[in-house]
């Protein structure tokens, strides 16, 4: 799976914690494996993110993210619950 990153979720990812970068880089390396994993917690947004889906990184931070296709993803935005204002 090909996963490209947007600006903004590059901008976020350098102010996390080390800690979090750390559990991010291995919760990422699960999600190429299995995008639905049960530790992951995947799922659809509703709303005005409808069109999106998350993973948890641990039980505050979270990464947003939509399928472009079958092979491809975008990771947009990773933080706090505060990533879905």
């Amino acid at each position: 799976m090909r996963i490209y990153y947007s600006s903004k979720f590059e901008k976020e990812y350098k102010r996390l914690p080390n800690k979090v970068k750390d559990l991010a880089e291995k919760r990422e390396d699960l999600f190429r494996k299995n995008p639905f994993h049960p530790q992951l917690k995947t799922h659809r947004l509703k709303g005005r993110l409808k069109d999106f889906w998350s993973f948890s990184i641990d039980i505050h931070y979270r990464i947003i993210f939509e399928f472009v296709n079958k092979n491809m993803v975008w990771f947009h935005s990773v933080g706090t619950h505060a990533v879905y204002k």
